[in-house]
């Protein structure tokens, strides 16, 4: 399992599930660990919504998705408890969005939060700046590729005392994060093997 010594203890799971999840279902890494960050849930976390459906542990996976799910045996229980499990299914979810829905990439995957347009762009323009924020730290510990271009390189990590101004900012409060700008933000994919090993 992949351990984070530069983050807190209590966002090593998120953090983890997250990276984990993104890998699995091909999702840029830094949008799924926005997400999580912005869905902020908890293990057995409920939320009441205006419309009768509650959102859901860890990633706050909305009820009105599950009805469609029953059928495959998950239930809301499965999406409240501890572990992987949630951010999965988020990760699958926010897939389904980028490759289903209309609109540019962060409509596309603010749509997690909601389909309407008042919510989502405010949800969107938050995500922006937090996975701006997370492209950083993630291009400092992993090889990451930059999956909005054909053909691009490889961004190998780097060094250490950069990788502790880019920690400091990501377990910073809220208030004191210096994100990089949006104009400057690309979504970023991990690469697990070396792409240089021919072997």
């Amino acid at each position: 399992m992949l351990m984070f010594i530069d983050l807190p203890p209590q966002m090593q799971e998120r953090v983890v599930c997250s990276i984990s999840a993104a890998v699995k279902y091909e999702v840029p890494a830094n949008i799924m660990l926005a997400v999580a960050e912005k869905e902020a849930g908890k293990p057995g976390k409920w939320v009441r919504n205006t419309n009768g459906t509650h959102d859901v542990g860890p990633m706050q996976f909305n009820t009105s998705y599950l009805r469609d799910l029953t059928r495959y045996g998950i239930t809301a229980n499965d999406v409240a408890a501890a572990g992987c499990y949630s951010f999965d299914l988020a990760a699958w979810r926010l897939r389904m969005h980028i490759r289903n829905d209309k609109g540019d990439l962060w409509t596309k995957s603010a749509n997690y939060h909601s389909r309407t347009p008042r919510y989502n762009s405010v949800y969107r323009a938050d995500l922006i700046r937090k996975a701006s924020k997370w492209a950083e730290w993630l291009e400092a510990r992993f090889v990451t590729l930059d999956v909005t271009k054909e053909g691009a390189t490889v961004s190998m990590p780097i060094q250490p005392t950069k990788v502790q101004e880019v920690a400091h900012q990501v377990s910073a409060t809220p208030a004191t994060i210096q994100s990089t700008p949006v104009s400057s933000y690309v979504p970023r994919q991990i690469i697990f093997n070396n792409p240089t090993n021919t072997e």
